[in-house]
């Protein structure tokens, strides 16, 4: 069985059969076909906002390339301490930007702190006349600890930004698990929290390969597509990534997808609190579980052909794993997990 990353699963069938459905016959190039020319529609319908839309072919094409449009080559973003960007992009948004740097802020269970997102603005203003400058501010939702931000947290980062004047992008890899823990509307969860720009999650969702940029302010986006083909991300059969984000986002697919992945990881999380010696290492908001577990504990896993991904080792000695689940997460695979431990 595979708790090790939503990135392990297939593609969701309902995004296959759109796929195949808009392989018929010839169409026009570059977003000049007519999945493409939906897409700020749809997607405007759901944010309830004028939007501008371009697919991409991941999640970290999506963070860089946005990024590097609004901070430029002089700026800073300020982010998490262990945001994706920051940790796990090679350096991405540097190299599309041509210099731009971050400004990590602490906080704890991934989620930015406001008074310390404050503190290092703040102590940025008087610097020496070489120095960088903040440019933009980015959250990660989830966060890398499968934490969501809540809509006071998010708005009081939103007015940090907005009195700065700082655009605000939003990480939004797992956005649909964020969405379906949270209850909220992804207007509340965005521009109306102050998010310019999200980085819209689709492959860990259900989608093969296929990310999107989403602008709240269209005239921001001027040049974003001329960004795109420099960096090599305009696609010329861009119908194919149209339709599958339509797919997604089809009467609430994507948000069903997300429920059920949630749902799974938060079997995986009441399983191991029943262990003895098992514990939770941040709260369970989403479809990723960090977990500390005792040896006999991990054993009997191996036994039963169950491997996880280790993370590191608590003070104590017990291990710890991050295990993920997915919108293809059955609950016969849970249901074996639970087996393991109990046995």
């Amino acid at each position: 069985m595979w708790l090790r990353s939503d990135n392990t699963a297939g593609v969701d069938p309902q995004v296959l059969a759109a796929l195949a459905a808009c392989n018929e016959g010839d169409m026009p190039g570059y977003g000049d076909d007519e999945h493409s020319r939906r897409l700020d529609g749809e997607f405007g319908a759901l944010f309830e906002h004028d939007v501008r839309v371009f697919p991409v072919v991941s999640g970290t094409a999506a963070n860089a390339l946005s990024l590097s449009h609004l901070a430029g080559p002089l700026g800073l973003v300020a982010c998490h301490e262990d945001a994706h960007p920051l940790r796990n992009e090679a350096g991405a948004t540097g190299f599309f930007s041509g210099g731009a740097g971050f400004l990590p802020v602490s906080g704890a269970h991934g989620r930015m702190d406001v008074t310390a997102l404050t503190a290092a603005l703040d102590g940025l203003a008087g610097g020496s006349h070489g120095a960088l400058r903040a440019a933009a501010v980015t959250v990660t939702q989830l966060t890398e600890a499968g934490t969501a931000y809540d809509l006071p947290t998010l708005r009081a980062i939103g007015v940090v930004a907005r009195e700065r004047s700082l655009p605000l992008h939003m990480d939004g890899a797992r956005f649909a698990n964020a969405m379906a823990a949270l209850r909220a509307s992804p207007a509340d969860v965005t521009w109306r929290s102050g998010v310019d720009v999200l980085s819209f999650g689709g492959t860990k969702n259900g989608t093969m390969s296929c990310d999107a940029v989403v602008f709240f302010d269209p005239a921001r986006a001027d040049l974003f597509e001329q960004r795109l083909k420099r960096g090599g991300h305009l696609l010329s059969k861009s119908r194919f990534m149209a339709a599958q984000l339509l797919a997604c986002i089809a009467s609430g697919r994507w948000l069903a997808n997300a429920s059920h992945a949630n749902a799974m990881a938060r079997e995986v999380a009441d399983t191991v609190e029943r262990v003895d010696g098992g514990a939770l290492l941040h709260p369970v908001d989403g479809n990723i579980v960090f977990a500390a577990l005792p040896e006999p504990a991990i054993d009997k896993l191996g036994a039963a052909g169950i491997a996880l991904r280790g993370k590191g080792r608590l003070a104590d000695g017990r291990r710890t794993f991050r295990l993920v689940a997915s919108f293809a997460t059955a609950a016969s695979e849970i249901a074996r997990f639970r087996a393991a431990l109990a046995g």
